[in-house]
């Protein structure tokens, strides 16, 4: 067994440690039971996975965008975003995610909704822009995202997409993603509904591979997991999302296994699948050397194949090799750093402490906008006692803690960037807008690389 399998038994079973209610006056008082010291003493649990508290200026984005940021890596589908023009631009482009091939997803569609259109309604105008769209480049599939004005304005979407598959004979998916109607995790479920209608009913043909689901090829990173896949005998039927085609999707019930790596978008499009089409799935995480060895030996013995077994361990022993001792030179450099996180989802936050770990660096603060309970299980037990925890956090409890706790770098999205440098800390992009792989082997260079440069950059010196 890959060292690392008997850590994650551990992590499950659960240990002593508690979370500790932090009581300060200064944060808002419906945000205290969101917040909390890693301790022994205490049995509370930290609260998660609820609306962000009003007035709290949350960091996460509306239902909307966690529908376009799951949706919008499909290379060949387009895109309609049924509202105000603001909208649109906020989400084009929104993943940095690469194609082997169609670039249409690269393009922002909108219908540009208007005073009148809000009084009188929009549906007109939303055929109007499908019609166009079928006419100039003939998709295979249109997704149609609702906004919040189109909630509260009640345009019948689904039925506009309706009478538009019946005219043109292709896929236009209503994605229900009104903004107001709850939180990003909402977002999350409302495209994995549109996936799930995408693929349809599961033909009885079944195909000998996997899907991949939750890696949205930022950087190229879908093809490193891939290449992974493809030396140790694994065919990857659908990729979800990251460089997806609309006609793989659609062979992903086919499949014999579902491998999720983003846990918080996409469990639940596994869940689904799993009950719909009795596809089983196992999570992984490729980010940092001993999870990335961990998640080849989980999806090789999921198959059951000594033969592929063999070659994941062959594997793992080769890319070892290339990599060496080149971790060493930064395990000097970063040693006793400490280090502050505040990322997306719950899985990514367990890897990332995991690898400043073996960095030899502190997790002294980790947050997610939308970890779940067993995501902060495994956090509370792999962190360090007096770890600040954190939920849907915001600006300001972001800048008391890492003051408090002296944190010499942030790992997060672009939201945080500009927090990081106004407090004179060094900032390490983890999200959409990176364009240097941080997953397998080498992603766990790249990362500890990139750490290095910020952390130990002479700029602090001078502020």
């Amino acid at each position: 067994m890959v060292k690392g399998v008997e850590d994650m038994e551990s992590f499950e079973n659960g240990s002593n440690l508690k979370h500790e209610k932090i009581k300060d006056k200064s944060l808002i008082k419906e945000r205290q039971a969101f917040v909390c010291y890693n301790s022994k003493g205490d049995n509370a649990k930290i609260r998660c996975d609820e609306d962000s508290v009003s007035g709290s200026v949350s960091q996460r984005a509306c239902v909307y965008c966690g529908a376009r940021v799951v949706l919008n890596p499909i290379t060949d589908a387009f895109h309609i975003v049924h509202g105000p023009i603001g909208c649109a631009s906020y989400t084009w482009d929104i993943r940095g995610s690469l194609s082997s091939g169609p670039e249409t997803y690269r393009n922002s569609f909108s219908t540009d909704l208007r005073e009148n259109d809000v009084i009188f309604g929009g549906e007109k105008k939303l055929a109007a822009a499908i019609d166009e769209i079928v006419e100039k480049f003939s998709p295979k599939v249109i997704f149609i995202y609702s906004t919040c004005i189109v909630g509260v304005i009640g345009d019948d979407v689904e039925a506009v997409c309706k009478e538009a598959e019946r005219k043109y004979s292709i896929r236009v998916i209503s994605v229900k993603s009104p903004g107001f109607a709850g939180n990003k995790s909402m977002g999350y479920k409302a495209a994995c509904n549109a996936l799930i209608e995408l693929m349809g009913d599961k033909n009885q043909e079944e195909i000998d591979g996997v899907n991949f689901l939750g890696d949205f090829n930022l950087a190229g990173e879908m093809w490193i997991i891939k290449d992974y896949l493809n030396q140790i005998g694994i065919n990857v039927v659908a990729k979800i999302t990251g460089d997806g085609r609309c006609e793989e999707i659609k062979n992903a019930p086919k499949a014999k296994l579902n491998i999720v790596q983003c846990a918080g978008s996409m469990t639940y499009l596994a869940k689904k699948m799993e009950s719909l089409y009795g596809i089983p799935f196992i999570k992984v995480s490729f980010f940092g050397v001993e999870d990335t060895k961990l998640s080849l030996m989980m999806i090789a013995e999921a198959t059951g194949n000594n033969n592929i077994i063999k070659r994941a361990e062959e594997l793992i022993e080769r890319m070892e090799k290339q990599l060496g001792n080149k971790l060493d030179f930064y395990r000097e450099k970063l040693k006793g750093k400490k280090a502050a996180i505040y990322v997306g989802g719950g899985f990514k936050a367990i890897s990332l402490i995991k690898q400043f770990k073996d960095l030899g660096m502190e997790t002294v603060m980790v947050g997610t906008q939308t970890g779940k309970e067993d995501d902060y299980e495994v956090i509370r037990n792999i962190s360090d006692e007096g770890t600040i925890i954190l939920d849907d956090s915001n600006p300001y409890e972001l800048e008391k803690f890492i003051k408090e706790k002296e944190a010499d770098i942030l790992v997060g999205g672009v939201k945080e960037r500009p927090l990081a440098y106004k407090l004179g800390v060094g900032f390490c992009d983890h999200n959409h807008e990176r364009k240097i792989p941080l997953c397998g082997f080498q992603g766990a260079l790249n990362f500890a690389k990139e750490i290095h440069l910020t952390v130990n950059s002479p700029i602090w010196d001078m502020l």
